[in-house]
């Protein structure tokens, strides 16, 4: 770490060392406390591998990033796209016998998170839940790629048309990898984290989650705003303007499916339904129909995920997933071409 350490410590929980390191100060107590909470009760079961686990406590993650960009080959999971993850695991598939979890103190706080010991514990039996729910589907996922394009129905696009279209085509890569390749990797985490004793703390944090969505409806208001005023001003196309806050709303509220699908999953039918009412009465209504649509097709895919899929039959539940994204592209006239295979 470049930045000084203001806090070290060695804490021995249930047989697993747990060090740690952190650039802050303030609320590093109830964190730890936090993690011990979680690793005792992930320790009490038959299937916690770990002898160590090394928490960090950073400013933000910056100092991860340029670890990775700077290590060739590092054995991490979900470790390339960092940006909205307030909490990390790194941890190696081939040796199980500890990780190292990285926890972003300013994005906590954006988030809502760092003054909650509940929300504290709940994202951190997420992340410890990860390597636990490795099994045949989430292996078969990281076989798997995908590659998008975005063309346009009309063949009046305006000047600024092929800048957008890198930029949507890159922001809909990004969804679609959420959505087919690390979903499976999601869902069976949450559910490794229900079983484990955690669903209180986990169902708190989709709570501050289906919040913090909602927090972003001014912006959303704000941002079609500004296209009216740029199809106004002759700058832009009425249909370039609705497809560009169709593919902001797709990237930001149906990835909400993947927090209400554990729930469904398991059987925790009260607290669905709770994150369901919330949606569909503070945000739904305020989106294109094409959302509320596309999020309850998500959860009904979600609930086809079983846990023995190889990579050809993911594939195919993945082609049904990219599916439902071209579906909604084509009402506003975008046809989504997509290659999902099986890498080898």
């Amino acid at each position: 770490m470049e930045r000084p350490v203001k806090h070290l410590s060695l804490h021995r929980v249930n047989g697993t060392e747990l060090r740690v390191i952190a650039d802050v100060e303030a609320g590093v107590l109830p964190l730890i406390e936090a993690e011990e909470t979680v690793i005792r009760r992930y320790a009490a079961g038959d299937a916690w591998p770990h002898r160590w686990v090394n928490l960090f406590v950073l400013q933000d993650l910056e100092p991860l990033r340029r670890q990775l960009r700077s290590t060739a080959g590092l054995p991490a999971d979900g470790a390339a796209d960092l940006d909205g993850r307030p909490v990390v695991n790194i941890y190696d598939l081939a040796d199980s016998t500890g990780c190292n979890v990285y926890v972003d103190q300013q994005g906590m706080a954006t988030g809502r998170y760092w003054d909650d010991p509940l929300a504290l514990q709940g994202l951190l039996a997420h992340e410890h839940g990860h390597p636990l729910g490795e099994n045949a589907t989430t292996r078969s996922s990281r076989r798997l790629q995908i590659q998008l394009s975005l063309e346009q129905r009309s063949r009046q696009m305006g000047a600024t048309w092929p800048v957008r279209q890198e930029r949507l085509q890159r922001r809909l890569t990004s969804l679609a990898t959420m959505l087919c390749l690390l979903a499976p990797r999601e869902v069976f985490t949450d559910e490794v984290a229900i079983r484990a004793g955690f669903g209180n703390a986990l169902f708190h944090v989709c709570q501050r989650d289906v919040e913090s969505a909602q927090r972003h409806l001014p912006e959303r208001d704000d941002l079609q705003r500004r296209l009216r005023d740029e199809v106004s001003a002759g700058q832009l196309r009425a249909e370039e303007a609705e497809q560009l806050l169709l593919v902001g709303s797709l990237d930001l509220y149906v990835k909400l499916a993947l927090e209400v699908a554990p729930f469904q999953r398991m059987k925790r039918e009260a607290e669905a339904q709770e994150l369901e009412s919330l949606l569909q009465a503070a945000i739904f209504p305020s989106l294109e129909p094409a959302i509320a649509v596309t999020y309850a097709a998500l959860c009904k895919h979600y609930a086809l995920l079983g846990g023995k899929m190889t990579p050809l039959q993911l594939k195919s539940w993945g082609e049904s997933i990219v599916s439902l994204l071209a579906r909604a592209l084509a009402d506003k006239g975008l046809h989504l071409h997509h290659r999902l295979w099986i890498a080898t």
